[in-house]
């Protein structure tokens, strides 16, 4: 079990999150084997714990074994998927929708299943909080931005191109859906519903053989090989550890705008895939790994980008980053070396 006590204690200490919104109340949670998610929980049920916040926790997800190991009996386990939810006989106070497929890879080869996932998924969800009147945050992403040639400060305002013929846009494409219905049943439904667009997250809870790049560096150092990227890795995004990302989601479910959409990202991570890979190499390489460019599969790869984030609406409820990427590189590490 990952002991992230002293971080979710900071949580509770440091951000100016309105606690007693949550006393008492239902919070179900979709997306919760995953990363995101299961860090989300066990901090709920930290808090609970420590600071008797005594709300009751639901989590809906595909994979129930996976999720009794990964949360204790004080955990309500739905199992089903989203795409054909039924919906839970409780009432629920607020609904975090976190659950769809994140896999470059598998959004090519499985992107009618992305869709559906994320499209169908959202409608049954939000429906689920208009009928109990909850409070509805659907985790977004920075994908959502689409290609922007240009580097500059990225707004929650400003979007790129997404050319919907090519088959990995259904990740864009069905975030950026996802988020129109979002606002539209805060419109139309009075729905107090709300987005949060996160950059690309990590930390402790991954699986050590998890197929994205972050993961990918992380054990190369472990294990002593160079860095191998199959693009060239001119894109640059920033990050966000994962913890950050708790209290990010936490702050604008608790006090973001009806209807509005909000960055979440670390400025100061802001960097090229490439050089990313210098920094991990350079840090924890011990001078025995390089980073290398071998193929150029742009096929199930975004193509390059440049997504610097604007994170000054999320400023405004009092949320700020902590962790940079050398920060978070170290506690992924020591967590991958100690499985």
């Amino acid at each position: 079990m990952i002991d992230f006590c002293e971080e979710f204690e900071s949580i509770y200490c440091d951000c100016e999150i309105p606690w007693s919104k949550l006393y008492k109340h239902n919070i179900l949670v979709t997306g919760a084997t995953g990363l995101i998610g299961s860090t989300l929980v066990r901090a709920l049920l930290y808090m609970n714990e420590k600071h008797e916040l005594d709300c009751k926790i639901f989590v809906f997800v595909r994979d129930e074994i996976r999720a009794s190991e990964l949360f204790d009996s004080k955990v309500n386990i739905v199992k089903g998927s989203v795409e054909s939810f039924l919906m839970i006989a409780e009432k629920m106070d607020y609904i975090i929708h976190g659950a769809c497929p994140t896999a470059s890879a598998y959004m090519v080869s499985n992107p009618v299943e992305v869709i559906k996932a994320s499209i169908l998924g959202t409608l049954n969800l939000i429906e689920k909080a208009k009928s109990d009147n909850a409070t509805f945050l659907f985790l977004s992403s920075m994908e959502i931005y689409g290609e922007i040639s240009e580097e500059h400060i990225v707004s929650e305002e400003k979007y790129g191109y997404v050319d919907p013929l090519v088959i990995r846009s259904c990740y864009p494409e069905s975030k950026r859906s996802c988020e129109m219905i979002v606002a539209s049943y805060a419109k139309e439904y009075g729905v107090n519903s709300k987005s949060i667009r996160l950059a690309q997250t990590f930390g402790p809870g991954i699986k050590y053989d998890d197929p994205r790049v972050f993961a990918m560096m992380a054990r190369s150092v472990i294990e002593g090989n160079d860095i191998v990227l199959k693009t060239k890795g001119e894109s640059k995004h920033p990050y966000l550890y994962v913890t950050d990302a708790v209290s990010a989601i936490l702050t604008v479910l608790l006090k973001g705008e009806k209807g509005k959409s909000y960055n979440a990202s670390n400025p100061i991570t802001y960097c090229s895939i490439y050089e990313m890979g210098l920094m991990v190499a350079d840090k924890f390489g011990n001078g025995n790994i390089t980073i290398k460019v071998e193929g150029n599969r742009q096929n199930i790869y975004p193509n390059t980008t440049f997504l610097n984030l604007d994170i000054s609406r999320i400023r405004t409820l009092g949320w700020k980053p902590k962790y940079n990427l050398e920060e978070m590189y170290r506690k992924l590490i020591e967590y991958l070396i100690e499985q």
